[in-house]
């Protein structure tokens, strides 16, 4: 595939030769660029950055750019987009801020229009991120996770596998796997649409049901409820729902949303 002679390529760029690179694309630093990928006009890339093979960067999309943190003194810094990744229009990707480090993108994720990957962000596996979500830096997304659109989430969060996150949402706290968040940034049930999908056995997605049910609904301190549920879980999904729980946390660990009567909402049952 060519590359339009209206490009401006950095001669230490490499670029795969099945790459196809649009008009007025300007490629500028250590770029590289996999087999397949495909990088539409007026797209800007730029620093140590690479793009994995058979991606999508559309209309000005920036990737690799300085982070926006006033300590980066223009240090090697990196940006890695994984494999079969849709960047769309106008949205941005930073690479780290302390010298060496990275932001990195995984496979197959989907980065809708004007969204935003901030410095030193992990991102993992099939995320998506709609149309205006925003990543402050040094968050990190588990894989499968749905990010709705004009979603916030703060800086050093952690955001587990497979949680959604309802639209226009500020997330200041970490979110465990396979729950969803909803009004006023707090859990409200969990992911039973996103488990099925994920080929999660029923045994499984019940006991992501119950763990949500120990750990908010049971009137247990948080602590209690995360000792009591480690003794009882049997699958691998209430295993990672431990271990994340158990994981460093600089933000703390969000709490849940309580209906009137102090009931689970229907948001917890598969029924």
């Amino acid at each position: 595939m060519p590359i339009h002679p209206s490009a401006i390529i950095d001669r230490r760029a490499e670029i795969d030769p099945t790459a196809d690179i649009g008009a007025y694309v300007i490629v500028e630093g250590v770029v590289r660029i996999g087999a397949g990928t495909r990088v539409y006009p007026h797209a800007y890339l730029t620093g140590w950055t690479e793009i994995g093979p058979n991606c999508e960067i559309h209309p000005n999309a920036v990737i690799g750019h300085a982070p926006q943190d006033r300590a980066y003194g223009g240090e090697e810094t990196y940006c890695r987009i994984g494999e079969g990744t849709i960047v769309r229009e106008g949205a941005s990707i930073h690479r780290g801020t302390a010298p060496g480090s990275a932001t990195v993108v995984g496979d197959r994720c989907f980065l809708m229009a004007n969204s935003h990957v901030g410095h030193n962000c992990q991102v993992g596996d099939d995320v998506k991120m709609a149309n205006g979500a925003l990543l402050a830096g040094h968050v990190h997304v588990g894989d499968g996770a749905f990010l709705s659109g004009n979603t916030a989430i703060h800086q050093f969060c952690r955001v587990g596998d497979l949680v959604m996150v309802r639209g226009g949402i500020a997330v200041s706290m970490d979110v465990p796997p396979y729950f969803t968040v909803g009004l006023s940034g707090l859990c409200a049930g969990i992911n039973i649409v996103g488990l099925r999908r994920a080929g999660f056995a029923p045994e499984q997605r019940r006991e992501v049901q119950q763990a949500f049910r120990t750990l908010y609904r049971s009137g247990m301190t948080f602590r209690k409820a995360l000792d009591e549920l480690a003794q009882t879980v049997k699958t691998d999904a209430g295993r990672k729902i431990v271990e994340f729980l158990r994981s460093p946390s600089k933000r703390g660990i969000v709490g849940c949303i309580h209906n009137r009567r102090g009931r689970a909402t229907a948001a917890e049952t598969e029924e």
